[in-house]
């Protein structure tokens, strides 16, 4: 039996402890870091440059997205600017389908991919409500690769320019995440 009291064992035992707290203490500590973006989201039904297209609904393909139950499908433009023509950095890729039986509620499952900018590469996943009669909506961004990974946070929606006839409208993001 190994006397408990050998200098040996107890030399070996203090290597390691001293080793065990030299690493618990000169591992830096990984803070998240937060991040703030700001982008617009051009989503049109109808023009050259639609955007977005109804696939499903109670009355087929030919369903308005004012309906309950319609499901679109959409491939966004992503910019810096609320104008058409500012730098586009992304495209906002997925699909909303009419979720209130009022019609005036959305709920939203897309992509962010940018293309373009400090995060060329990179995406944010999001999902959440709209009740775009709201100026302002929140919802969740629930994930991200890239720059983004492990990614949380949260973005708050706002309509900038709508042109309801027509079903055209531009949705500022504002989005702030939290990742390492």
């Amino acid at each position: 039996m190994a006397n408990p009291l050998n200098p040996t064992s107890n030399f070996f035992f203090m290597l390691f402890a001293i080793t065990l707290l030299y690493i618990a203490y000169t591992i830096p500590n990984l803070q998240p870091k937060q991040t703030n973006l700001v982008f617009y989201v051009h989503d049109y039904f109808t023009g050259h440059d639609t955007s977005a297209a109804t696939v499903a609904g109670k009355s087929g393909p030919a369903s308005s997205v004012l309906h309950f139950g319609t499901l679109v499908a959409v491939d966004d433009k992503v910019t810096v600017g609320p104008s058409v023509e500012s730098k586009e950095i992304g495209r906002a890729q997925g699909m909303y389908i009419n979720s209130a039986l009022d019609g005036k509620g959305l709920h939203m499952v897309f992509s962010v991919i940018f293309t373009d900018g400090e995060f060329k590469g990179s995406s944010l996943e999001i999902q959440g409500a709209d009740l775009f009669s709201m100026e302002s909506r929140e919802f969740g961004v629930v994930s991200g690769t890239g720059y983004f990974r492990f990614v949380k946070g949260y973005g708050v929606m706002e309509t900038h320019s709508m042109d309801l006839a027509n079903l055209r409208a531009v949705i500022k993001h504002n989005i702030t995440v939290k990742h390492y």
